[in-house]
């Protein structure tokens, strides 16, 4: 008999690719999804591709996470929900809090109390979770041991100083972090990912359940969203690129991340929800490579063949983490997949996507007076 999945947020950047991913598989699939103007346009029928690309793969609901009787709706049939429904963005995450309480929590809450005590078919849900429930992640003293560094302070970095600094210890070096780090999230957003991985995996195995949590790096590719200003910035530079306008970089522009492509993320989610070993299960999704913010801006130019000024500009945001590059060891040996797509080969598809889409107004401008305006951007 065909297995019935619902991914919530499923016509989102990753969900509507997982969608299609299910619907080759021979899956049926629904998705519930808000379809936010944020995202999706003020006309989703009409400027939104992603909602459009489901058409003859999936049944869409719209809706949210925060309304039971939307999710009683999607819910009904399903043998597996993939729960990407949340508000995203680290810098909108600090002044927009209620909301992405409401959502993450709230939501992931309300599917969690149907599950437990409403008639259901449910047999696994997979958590979409996030690298920032890390904060700053893992480190190396001189001496060899491994540390978790607190938060940057706003002095510290008012002065210049963005490192990771930990009291009574030398320098340290940045290292993978794998999935048994310390979790102390630096931002809302990143408190309400840890919350959201939380509440699945104890309440899931509790009511008879398999768990698996997936915890994403920084996903890109085409499809992303070019309007959205709180989430990607390879969406915001390859706008500003665009457009002929000059680049800001925050700190010093060493700051790095673990850059995935989205195939990568969809092939990874897909086993994590089929893969019968993974159960019980929480694993890293990302490249096991950093990428500097100075790297990101030369690989896009070079993708583009068009340069702009460079201003390393020393603001900062608080919430903002150093670096993060993830440990993938437990994804190679839980789900035999390993992400094979470059930065590089990454990016220059990337490119090539842009090219074919019309220049966006993407409010980052707006987007960092909200900030300043809240003392959050200095």
């Amino acid at each position: 008999m065909t297995e019935h999945v619902l991914i919530t947020g499923g016509a989102g950047f990753i969900g509507s690719r997982l969608a299609a991913r299910f619907a080759e598989a021979g899956y049926t699939v629904t998705v519930l999804d808000s379809l936010i103007p944020q995202v999706h346009g003020d006309d989703p029928a009409t400027t939104s591709p992603l909602l459009r690309s489901l058409d003859g793969i999936a049944t869409v609901i719209e809706g949210t996470v925060t309304s039971k009787d939307d999710l009683r709706r999607a819910i009904d049939g399903a043998q597996i929900v993939v729960h990407l429904a949340a508000e995203t963005g680290t810098g909108q995450s600090m002044y927009e809090i209620d909301r992405y309480v409401e959502a993450n929590v709230g939501g992931t809450g309300k599917l969690l109390d149907i599950l437990t005590n409403e008639p259901n078919e449910v047999r696994r849900i997979v958590i979409a979770s996030s690298r920032s429930i890390y904060g700053e992640g893992a480190y190396r003293t001189e001496d060899g041991r491994l540390v978790y560094p607190g938060h940057r302070q706003d002095a510290d970095m008012a002065a210049g100083d963005f490192e990771v600094h930990m009291p009574g210890e030398g320098p340290l070096t940045m290292v993978p972090t794998d999935e048994s780090a310390k979790l102390h999230p630096s931002s809302v957003y990143g408190i309400t990912k840890q919350m959201q991985e939380s509440l699945v995996m104890t309440v899931a195995p509790a009511i008879g359940k398999e768990a698996v949590s997936v915890r994403y790096q920084n996903v890109y590719g085409p499809g992303q969203s070019l309007k959205n200003p709180y989430t990607g910035i390879l969406s915001i530079f390859s706008t500003l690129i665009r457009q002929g306008k000059g680049i800001n970089v925050f700190e010093d522009g060493l700051e790095s991340r673990d850059f995935v492509y989205i195939d990568d993320v969809v092939e990874a989610t897909f086993l994590a929800a089929t893969t019968v070993a993974a159960a019980g299960h929480v694993l890293n999704v990302g490249s096991g490579v950093a990428t500097t913010v100075l790297e990101v801006v030369d690989a896009l130019q070079r993708a583009y063949g068009r340069e702009v000024p460079v201003t390393i500009s020393g603001q900062y945001r608080l919430g903002d983490i150093r670096h993060n590059v993830a440990d993938t060891t437990a994804l190679r040996e839980v789900l035999g997949f390993t992400p094979a797509t470059t930065f590089e080969e990454g990016v220059m598809r990337f490119a090539e996507w842009v090219l074919s889409e019309p220049i966006e107004d993407d409010g980052y401008e707006r987007s960092l007076k909200e900030m300043a305006d809240r003392k959050l951007l200095k």
